[in-house]
């Protein structure tokens, strides 16, 4: 259909453009389920529940469905939301041909696709990411899941989702903030994958044409986990930026400046960076080329009360490690990633004093 471009992925495909969800309404006329159940926050309640319900007001699966919602933000990625979630397609009825809808960004996407993948040993789940960071990464792939005590996407199954359908127009309900998070995917694509994409995407405005960048993102990250759906080997690429991202996400949760993913992974990646250099063969230019244009898209954060130690011992308890061993992602130059690295405290250390030294620049 014009104005829409597909990705296949294996055992679904991607569709993206605003004129994508005319393709949803052919998948579900396609299908026999039995009935269809939209799962929001109070954010996609408000500001995009209204678009999906207008493209498919012929459809009587859609304009039918119950509404699901849930609270917003990584607090809420708990299985406590996940059981709420059972609960509520069990007192509607959900059977095991049921359809959820997941209409959200990221934190919903993942919660969306846990519940479905275990709700009554499993229904189908579709994917409508909100948001840039959703539309490039959290929406694909087949990881679901959700948080526990803090520790990121700790309680998880890899399940695919019988489609994923990206509106590019559901980036005008953002506000600067969130998009510059989902921004960070993109550059990490950029930076483990494509040299000449990361030139493209590292200049200023280029986040005018999104539709053409979430494409070649959506891309970049199918080729990469259709070679490996289970992160055995070359899908740890996708790692970068992540294992000090992650924890720095952790870290902030609970506190009264909070980091966004993207915030926290742009952080994440100027220091896997710098460890890349004592590591992996990074040119200490590049690694200011990389540390520039992140500062140019996130600013600097002062990291106030972070304590090292206890960032490390949020890293030891990631979910990539193997043993005591503390596992990264680190980069040789640009579109060329190593995995499974390995850095010591006084490394990690000295990344994390790297970034407050440049931060105070």
């Amino acid at each position: 259909m014009q104005n829409i471009k597909v990705i296949e992925s294996g055992t679904y495909s991607v569709f993206i453009g605003d004129r994508s969800l005319k393709s949803f309404e052919d998948y579900t006329n396609k299908k026999d389920y039995s009935a269809a159940y939209i799962l929001a926050d109070e954010n996609t309640a408000h500001h995009c529940l209204d678009i999906f319900l207008a493209f498919n007001s012929n459809s009587t699966i859609v304009s039918s469905a119950p509404i699901i919602k849930i609270q917003p933000g990584e607090s809420n990625k708990n299985i406590h939301t996940v059981t709420e979630i059972a609960k509520e397609l069990s007192a509607h009825n959900a059977d095991r041909n049921s359809l959820l809808i997941n209409l959200g960004g990221g934190v919903l996407c993942d919660i969306g696709g846990f519940a479905a993948s275990i709700y009554k040993r499993g229904i189908d789940f579709i994917n409508l990411p909100t948001t840039l960071l959703s539309q490039v990464d959290a929406s694909i792939g087949g990881k679901v899941g959700v948080d526990l005590e803090g520790m990121k996407n700790f309680i998880g199954v890899f399940n695919d989702p019988k489609a994923v359908f990206i509106l590019p127009r559901f980036l005008k309900t953002l506000n600067k903030r969130q998009i510059n998070s989902g921004y960070a995917e993109i550059l990490k694509h950029g930076l483990i994958a494509d040299k000449t994409y990361w030139n493209k995407i590292k200049k200023p405005n280029v986040a005018a044409n999104l539709s053409d960048v979430i494409f070649r993102s959506v891309e970049i990250k199918n080729n990469i986990v259709t070679k490996d759906p289970r992160e055995q080997g070359v899908r740890k690429m996708l790692n970068f930026g992540h294992t000090i991202g992650h924890a720095l996400e952790t870290f902030y949760m609970n506190k009264s400046e909070q980091l966004l993913h993207g915030e926290a992974v742009g952080i994440g990646m100027i220091c896997e960076a710098f460890i890349s250099v004592e590591d992996a063969g990074l040119s200490r230019e590049v690694l200011r080329e990389i540390t520039d244009c992140i500062i140019a898209v996130f600013g600097k954060y002062k990291l106030n009360g972070l304590e090292i130690a206890d960032l490390i011992e949020l890293m030891k308890k990631d979910k990539k490690n193997i043993g005591d061993k503390i596992n990264f992602t680190l980069l040789n130059d640009i579109g060329k990633a190593k995995i499974d690295r390995y850095a010591n405290s006084d490394l990690i250390r000295a990344s994390i004093n790297y970034y407050r030294e440049i931060s105070q620049e």
